[in-house]
């Protein structure tokens, strides 16, 4: 016997089900240009040293910095951000050479690396791509080795997030379709 609400999920919509981490921004730059765009793809590979991936169409600009740099920062978004977050995903550098100014992002400099950071973000981590060419042309995908990361200590501390005693602003967001973003919830603790 099924469990009560146990609903059939369309296999078009399945993907929903496993996309529940954080959205990520990715930023990078190469020959004087920078870019940003919105990646819902993204997470942990390795622990040692650590490393992720993260899936950056064919199309998109920020994917032709990355591979043109060999470095990119994942930052990930807060709940003020949701729109920005939206706006630099949906629209190109490609036709919308403006798209940060027009979503108001305000980047600054990485310590020590040639990569910009999105400013009002939660956390930040600086990657250096690891040559995939198979990966990155028939996938897209990309993996990368953890070379710094940084967080806002008013979310991360001790090694820990602390959603629940941080504003409520700084909670991360969580892309599921159309439009639609979840801030994430309370902790639950298992001992």
């Amino acid at each position: 016997m099924l469990p009560d609400h146990f609903t059939p999920v369309p296999l078009d919509k399945s993907y929903r089900l496993l996309n529940h981490g954080p959205t990520v921004i990715v930023s990078a730059q190469h020959a004087g240009e920078r870019n940003a765009m919105s990646a819902a793809w993204a997470c942990a590979l390795d622990f040692a040293p650590p490393k992720i991936s993260v899936v950056l169409d064919k199309a998109t600009r920020t994917r032709a910095l990355v591979e043109g740099s060999g470095l990119f920062a994942l930052q990930l978004p807060t709940v003020p951000q949701a729109a920005l977050t939206m706006g630099i995903g949906t629209d190109s550098a490609a036709t919308e050479p403006q798209k940060l100014v027009k979503h108001g992002v305000q980047l600054f400099d990485a310590p020590d690396f040639d990569v910009p950071l999105v400013a009002g973000c939660a956390a930040w981590l600086i990657c250096r791509l690891i040559p995939e060419p198979h990966n990155q042309q028939s996938y897209d995908l990309f993996i990368a080795d953890v070379v710094a990361a940084w967080a806002d200590e008013r979310v991360f501390r001790n090694g820990h997030w602390e959603f629940g005693s941080a504003p409520a602003e700084l909670r991360t967001l969580h892309y599921v379709a159309g439009g639609q973003f979840f801030a994430i919830g309370e902790s639950v603790l298992v001992k």
